[in-house]
């Protein structure tokens, strides 16, 4: 077999990922399932937001067709950026707190279970949102649910509590502002107050909670999920609907299915996109590009 035709593979590790895997641990769980005749295997260390984006357009320029990233949903979008619209395929470790990627598509979050599950996935092209041309994969909030992210960066622990306490503290501390939504130009909404005002590409917050749990990654359509300040006592009463995939049957949840939607706002604010802030002015524009993105999915889960 000549090296030309040999399958190239290319790890890309963030160390400080929520679990803080060390690159020996993911050369053992990797090269159990992937380190196979016919495939040239290697890996990289991501040092930064920046430096993974670097990597990741290293690949695509080195001629990788597979790119395993080891990591959370801020680096699985990070790097998910660099490789839209590429031939390269990405496959998802998941090492981050939320997994909210690895969650919808079935992935298991251990590390030696998702490398063999991927081992044997298909690939299969999703959606990919985008608030002013910023992508996403999973989620962009732009009320509460973005605020609650800053107050969870600031915790040195990781995983579903902290990220309660988070949203919290956020509660009592968010000011909501006027949110104006245009979708697909025919319908036009005005939310006074919402605290949660996400949209969702997936059907996963992360951690379990699904906040879009009919989210379809390559139907050509995002989801619009509001909750109003006023309505937030009758949401937590019903927590566990966050978790069971009932949440938009709770008739205070107002969701949306679009192509196209413009947001409107008073004040400039930071929004979440896949769990990181992002800067963005009090006029947004989101849409979604059908298909852009290849990644490996477990051969049995059909979501």
């Amino acid at each position: 077999m000549s090296s030309e035709s040999w399958r190239r593979v290319r790890v890309l590790i963030n160390p400080k990922s929520g679990l803080g895997l060390s690159l020996e641990r993911v050369r053992r769980a990797v090269e159990k399932y992937w380190d196979v005749p016919g495939t040239d295997l290697t890996y990289q260390v991501s040092l930064n937001a920046a430096d993974g984006k670097a990597k990741a357009k290293r690949a695509i320029a080195d001629g990788v067709d597979t790119l395993l990233v080891v990591g959370g949903d801020g680096m699985v979008s990070s790097v998910g950026s660099v490789v839209i619209g590429s031939k390269l395929v990405l496959g998802v470790l998941p090492a981050g707190s939320g997994n909210g990627f690895a969650r919808h598509f079935g992935i298991p979050l251990d590390l030696d279970g998702a490398a063999r599950a991927l081992a044997s996935a298909k690939r299969r092209s999703i959606d990919v949102g985008a608030v002013n041309e910023h992508p996403f994969f999973i989620t962009c909030s732009m009320a509460w649910d973005a605020a609650l992210v800053r107050s969870f960066e600031k915790s040195p622990v990781r995983g579903i509590i902290p990220y309660i306490f988070a949203g919290m503290y956020q509660f009592f501390e968010y000011s909501p502002q006027p949110i104006e939504a245009e979708l697909d130009s025919d319908e036009q909404l005005r939310f006074p107050d919402p605290l949660v005002f996400t949209v969702a590409n997936l059907t996963q917050y992360g951690a379990g909670a699904r906040i879009a749990p009919h989210a379809c990654p390559d139907d050509g359509i995002l989801e619009l999920v509001v909750v109003l300040r006023q309505d937030v006592p009758d949401l937590v009463a019903d927590i566990a609907r966050f978790f069971d995939g009932t949440i938009n049957q709770i008739p205070q949840v107002v969701s949306r299915r679009f192509r196209h939607l413009t947001v409107r706002r008073k004040k400039p604010t930071p929004i979440q996109a896949d769990g990181e802030l992002v800067d963005m002015p009090t006029e947004m524009a989101v849409r979604v590009y059908q298909k852009a993105l290849d990644v490996l999915v477990p051969v049995r889960h059909d979501r």
